[in-house]
């Protein structure tokens, strides 16, 4: 049995798709239901279940067991490597790491580009999904690594501050606004606005600064993706309170109408979070590092 086998049965799991996990690992969708053959047959035990007109894979009692050792292995494994690249001074291996759309497509790309220049033998493996997943993925051992937006303590995380975001206001070159440089949250009430969904930690932010002022707004839409959010502010559905680096590449071609907003609490504080009871891989540890660098000192 090899280590590749366990990496791609545990990739199933957290994916819960053959294609992607096939795709992950660079192999084919019949590969991957090769490898779990083998891994049944080997232990004689029934490790995985198909749900009947669904394509989610479902774990049997065998199954959990085997994957909670699994990981244990990998871990070690990865350790292993970890010890052994220290001996020589050598960082490498990949690191896993979950963002939200917003993050991960606008503010992470440098430093990315930034780490791999520095360490050519490193990885960052990156994945997109909404916050609740992402800390539920860090919690769960699945990502190494987090890196939200407004997080929030919970008991058995880290959380390390990286550079907070201004908050603006964008609107389309139409809108009536579109020759301001600055509107006071006053100014708001009663305004169309396309929204963040209400789980997502910006739209709650949003909601208690505009509560704070005794305002409502009118909601036109409600959308989980910024870029979604972008394209309907663009086609005149009304204006959004959004991340600035976001939008800069819009208000650079002038797409959109990026505003101050006059108050100071318009601010997005973004942070990397992990297990505190998990040492970070050696690469992990210089990622974080590189992700503070830009952080107020606090």
């Amino acid at each position: 049995m090899h280590i590749e086998t366990l990496k791609v049965f545990c990739d199933l799991v957290e994916m819960e798709s053959f294609s992607l996990a096939a795709e992950r690992n660079f192999i084919t969708q019949s590969a991957v239901s090769q490898q779990i053959r083998t891994l049944e047959d080997k232990f004689n035990r029934r490790l995985l279940e198909r749900v009947r007109g669904r394509r989610e894979v479902k774990l049997t009692p065998a199954g959990e067991v085997f994957y909670r050792e699994a990981k244990n292995v990998l871990e070690s494994f990865d350790k292993l490597n970890e010890s052994m690249r220290g001996l020589v001074g050598k960082i490498g291996g990949t690191v896993k790491v979950a963002t939200v759309y917003s993050i991960g497509l606008h503010e992470l790309p440098p430093k990315v580009r930034e780490f791999m220049s520095k360490f050519p033998s490193a990885k960052i493996d990156l994945e997109y999904s909404r916050t609740t997943r992402v800390v539920r993925d860090v919690i769960d051992g699945v990502v190494e690594l987090g890196i939200v937006a407004f997080p929030e303590p919970r008991k058995g995380l880290t959380i390390v501050p990286m550079m907070s975001d201004r908050l603006v206001l964008i609107c389309s070159p139409e809108h009536e606004f579109a020759k301001r440089e600055k509107v006071a949250a006053k100014e708001l009430k009663g305004r169309d606005f396309v929204l963040f969904e209400r789980d997502i930690p910006t739209r709650k932010a949003t909601d208690k600064i505009l509560k704070t002022h005794g305002l409502e707004v009118r909601k036109v839409a409600e959308f989980d993706n910024i870029e979604t959010i972008k394209r309907a502010v663009e086609v005149g559905f009304g204006l959004a309170i959004v991340p600035h680096p976001s939008v800069e590449d819009e208000e650079k071609n002038g797409q959109l109408i990026v505003i101050n907003l006059a108050e100071d609490e318009w601010v997005r504080p973004v942070g990397v979070v992990y297990r505190s009871d998990r040492t970070l891989s050696l690469a992990a540890k210089k990622f974080v590092q590189l992700l503070e660098e830009d952080a107020p000192d606090s």
